[in-house]
């Protein structure tokens, strides 16, 4: 019955990577997450048929029932890509001892798709969003027993590596929001996970960044949203970090 529990963990996923798409918008508007859905172009009032994550976009044609306009690829695939990584978050996690680690690592992730969604949109990371998670993941850690000293360890190292390239800088190459995401994803992988995190979010930046220049798409000056990066480094870092790190011949020195 593994299949039932993939199945349903994949649902929940795709609920949640359709509501974390609302969040988005609703935040970014100013909206309170009360009252009706809407169509972003007709504004007509959304029922349970139209909500239905993925499936809804799928039936009608990814077009809106109502006023049949077009309608973003941008919800499927968070949808999608969150069930996935529901998915991948029990298929890790879930024979753990601590129930508490596998919902841990379930509100992580919808945190940080979040992060990675609304800075890639409005290049911005929000500290109502940001600073009660470095709250919630602190609780998360101290109930689960990890090695708190480990985690603040990794959360202060990257934050002063962050701030020193806001200082020199005088905040052009980073900024204040990134030293906050910083101290959240240090107490999210601990140390050394945070140096693989920082790693993967460099190199994987350079190499989005050099072929958005290829492409033409951005100049040398072109500012580009960090947190994704980050983000993509620390979902690697908190799916197959330990793995990673003992395989890196250096940080078993």
């Amino acid at each position: 019955m593994i299949w039932l529990f993939y199945l349903i963990t994949f649902i929940f996923g795709l609920a949640m990577g359709s509501f974390l798409d609302c969040l988005v918008i609703r935040l970014a508007e100013n909206r309170t997450m009360l009252g009706h859905s809407v169509c972003p172009y007709c504004h007509h009032k959304l029922n349970w048929l139209d909500l239905i994550p993925l499936f809804s976009f799928v039936i009608f044609g990814g077009k809106c029932r109502h006023c049949h306009h077009r309608l973003s690829w941008e919800y499927p695939i968070t949808e999608l890509i969150t069930g996935l990584l529901f998915v991948l978050v029990a298929f890790l996690f879930a024979g753990q001892s601590n129930l508490l680690i596998l919902i841990r690592n379930f509100f992580i992730t919808s945190i940080l798709v979040f992060v990675f969604l609304y800075d890639l949109k409005y290049q911005l990371i929000l500290d109502k969003i940001v600073l009660p998670t470095i709250l919630i993941v602190f609780i998360f850690n101290l109930l689960i027993g990890l090695p708190l000293k480990n985690y603040l360890f990794a959360a202060l190292v990257v934050t002063l590596f962050f701030a020193l390239q806001f200082i020199i800088s005088r905040g052009r190459w980073i900024g204040g929001g990134d030293l906050r995401l910083g101290f959240l994803l240090g107490l999210i992988v601990g140390w050394p996970g945070i140096l693989l995190t920082l790693i993967i979010a460099y190199v994987s930046g350079t190499i989005i960044g050099l072929l958005l220049i290829i492409a033409k798409q951005k100049k040398m000056s072109s500012a580009v949203p960090f947190a994704p990066f980050l983000v993509f480094g620390a979902l690697i870092t908190l799916f197959w970090g330990s793995q990673i790190l003992n395989h890196l011949f250096y940080f078993n020195l």
